[in-house]
């Protein structure tokens, strides 16, 4: 029988959620080692418990300068995405309509080969690429939006047409019904007309 899946959930009870902070730190520490030697990677680890207490591991025995190598890393990568922005937003600041930008994506796919583009270029032309697609859905989502508006509008104005021709059918119906009643004799000059013929006779 296996062992019945966890609920990744705080654990309310103090005393089990110490014993499963301890158990699972150990395993997380012993996982991190057996990584760091079997795919000779630069491991760190650092957890802080909820008293405050710290606990760590270092593949290479000096957390302090992995932590300054990440640091190092994580500025590199700012700038770089800094740079990038910059640089994206004044070569296509100018670009007022979608056509444009389309243009010129489409120029630079035919004067350059994609193989010889850098890493940086292929950011661009994909940040291009999603900024005149995001364009086209928006407006392709208010066309379709403005003609389901325009068909319902179409329907009510169908709809308000058709009842009024029904009440001028009706009316007609009616107008006809008592035309036809009021050219028929009177009942009483019947009667006049009938004893007339009979005393004559």
């Amino acid at each position: 029988m296996g062992r019945r899946k966890v609920e990744i959930k705080r654990i309310q009870d103090k005393n089990c959620r110490q014993v499963a902070f301890c158990k699972r730190r150990k395993g997380l520490l012993k996982k991190a080692k057996e990584i760091s030697i079997l795919c000779d990677v630069d491991v760190a680890v650092v957890i802080i418990s909820n008293r405050g207490r710290l606990h760590e591991f270092s593949s290479n025995n000096s957390l302090s300068g992995m932590l300054q190598r990440y640091e190092s890393h994580v500025d590199a990568e700012k700038e770089i995405n800094a740079e990038i922005q910059v640089a994206e937003y004044s070569k296509y600041s100018g670009f007022t309509t979608m056509g444009e930008l389309l243009q010129t994506t489409e120029r630079q796919l035919e004067e350059t080969n994609a193989d010889g583009l850098t890493v940086t270029d292929l950011i661009h032309l994909e940040n291009e690429l999603q900024t005149a697609l995001m364009q086209v859905r928006s407006r392709k989502t208010h066309l379709m939006l403005k003609s389901a508006k325009d068909l319902h509008e179409k329907e009510k104005l169908l709809q308000e047409e058709k009842k009024h021709l029904e009440d001028n059918i009706a009316s007609i119906k009616k107008n006809t019904k008592v035309n036809e009643m009021s050219d028929l004799p009177a009942p009483h000059i019947i009667c006049g007309q009938q004893r007339v013929a009979l005393n004559f006779l």
